[in-house]
């Protein structure tokens, strides 16, 4: 597919699964059925990118793209890896997967992404303040934004909660790892939420990630100080992000 139009492409990189669409900007959504890849395992910078360029090849589209990574991410290059193989840390990824792509790629920070799409399109949009997206999924990742100008990457899900990551007890994947109920883990994400205001006072959180979808069965569980909304795009915020963001 040429880059014709309003159009641009988005991959977002996660610790279960790989997946990348054709994003129309006019509208804020994916321009057609996005393709879903298992990460794979070990999770390796030139797996990785192997999957990540069987996505871009089989949407057959030319031109910059933009591409998560649950890392944080200065000038291409991976800081950090959060349930992604350690081998990222140093990484070049930008350089890297413009190389193995043949196209300029864009590398930014998952959260960030989806959080770049829900201030432009959904939940964050028009409002002022201090806006705290949350994507709950493998992980927990944040991003912050005040008075719409992003603060990149931040690494909220790993405040320490009893000597341990706030992943490690409220990601959505232990929801599912410990078969614990909504009430449950609604009981764990509002002790995470009150933690995490005591360092910082939102006056919006956000909750993306896979598990937003479900957000009427725990949302009214919670018992924090702040108002959380679901996110609107949902699991393709991080997708529409990346796009969003290598189209400037």
């Amino acid at each position: 597919m040429t880059d014709m139009g309003n159009l641009s492409f988005g991959v977002d990189v996660g610790g279960s699964g790989v997946k990348g669409c054709v994003v129309d900007l006019d509208a804020g959504g994916l321009n057609g059925e996005r393709l879903h890849i298992p990460t794979p395992d070990p999770s390796v910078p030139e797996a990785v990118a192997e999957v990540i360029d069987e996505i871009v090849q089989s949407f057959d589209w030319h031109g910059p793209l933009g591409v998560t990574l649950p890392c944080v991410v200065k000038a291409g290059v991976a800081n950090t890896a959060a349930n992604i193989d350690h081998d990222w840390i140093g990484t070049d990824a930008a350089e890297l997967l413009t190389a193995r792509i043949g196209e300029p790629v864009l590398v930014i920070n998952d959260a960030d992404a989806a959080a770049i799409a829900e201030m432009r399109y959904g939940a964050g949009r028009d409002v002022t303040g201090v806006t705290v997206l949350l994507t709950f999924g493998t992980g927990i990742g944040s991003a912050v934004f005040v008075n719409g100008t992003l603060v990149p990457n931040t690494e909220l899900g790993h405040l320490q909660l009893d000597g341990r990551d706030a992943e490690d007890l409220a990601a959505a994947s232990v929801r599912d790892e410990l078969g614990l109920s909504w009430p449950q883990w609604a009981s764990r994400v509002t002790t995470y939420l009150r933690a995490l205001e005591t360092v910082i006072w939102p006056d919006l959180i956000i909750v993306g990630g896979g598990v937003s979808k479900h957000a009427d069965k725990w949302l009214p569980l919670l018992d924090n100080r702040t108002p959380v909304v679901p996110a609107s795009l949902r699991n393709n915020a991080g997708i529409v992000g990346a796009a969003l963001a290598v189209a400037g």
